[in-house]
């Protein structure tokens, strides 16, 4: 069959310079072990070229820019895609981030849905919501975003996450403080609707196991937390039920081992009922919720 028979008398189109390089971008990512090349390859290459995904193929060959292999080598390094563009996306957020503070996972979207809904459920005009280890500002963000008559409320120890939350907290009506989670907030004691944490939770036995981009980028202050990964969630137990006023409900992501160990730690003889382990997307247990018990 000829060419033209092929393409209805039309010649073949000739494929741009971007995408051919993006193709082969592509390739080298996924040699290095980059866990979605394709995608990576091309936002980084709308990155570079100031267009969206979509719009690739718009790039003339003229306008190929040869910077765009020198954000490839750096993704082939393992940096994180985030910390390259300086940004990252988050339910309907677009977060600044970068070296010092938590990349925000898609895994943490699910968690944030599943507390949205529950204090949308609530019987309660302008729920409180209060944040512990707040990182880039992410969860606080979406459900202040979302929860338009909420007040929440977000502490960070690290300083140097600090200068990215504050950031991206400028203009929000989210009261942002410096401090420890475990001793945060005094001022709300028995008075919060909900709290919600994605804290640390990597055991220290398994730092050779994280993913490059983790490990080698993100701050061990977000990654790990005691020989069984959850030391710090025992010491989130009891500040919020210290929080919480009876009734109100506690949010806290871990890792998918850890199905099963968590919500033992909400314990019905420590002031907690209904505590459950709930799956993410790939159906594997990604967080675990209590309610704090009604006299």
């Amino acid at each position: 069959m000829s060419v033209q028979q092929h393409s209805g008398g039309r010649p073949p189109s000739p494929r741009s310079v971007l995408l051919a390089e993006v193709a082969q971008a592509t390739q080298r990512l996924a040699d290095a072990g980059v866990p979605s090349p394709r995608t990576d390859a091309e936002e980084l290459a709308a990155f570079v070229h100031g267009v969206k995904r979509g719009a690739l193929h718009t790039v003339k060959d003229a306008d190929f820019d040869a910077r765009y292999w020198e954000v490839v080598a750096r993704r082939e390094a393992r940096e994180p895609l985030q910390h390259i563009t300086g940004h990252a996306y988050f339910r309907y957020l677009e977060l600044q981030v970068g070296p010092g503070v938590f990349v925000p996972r898609p895994e943490t979207e699910s968690v944030v849905g599943w507390a949205i809904d529950a204090v949308r459920a609530m019987d309660v005009v302008e729920p409180c919501v209060v944040d512990l280890c707040t990182g880039s500002g992410a969860i606080a963000l979406a459900l202040a975003q979302e929860v338009p008559r909420s007040r929440v409320y977000a502490v960070e120890l690290s300083e140097d996450a600090l200068v990215w939350t504050r950031k991206n907290m400028e203009g929000s009506r989210v009261e942002l403080r410096q401090g420890d989670a475990l001793t945060a907030f005094p001022d709300l004691d028995g008075q919060v609707d909900l709290v919600i944490s994605n804290p640390p939770y990597i055991p220290l036995t398994e730092w050779e196991y994280v993913a490059p981009e983790a490990r080698d980028h993100d701050p061990e202050l977000a990654l790990f937390s005691g020989e069984d990964g959850l030391q710090l969630i025992r010491g989130l137990e009891r500040t919020a039920h210290r929080l919480l006023r009876p009734g109100g409900v506690v949010v806290v992501e871990h890792a998918d081992t850890q199905g099963g160990q968590v919500p033992w730690i909400f314990a019905e003889d420590r002031g907690w009922t209904d505590a459950a382990d709930h799956p993410d997307l790939n159906n594997r247990p990604r967080f675990a919720t209590a309610r704090k018990a009604v006299p």
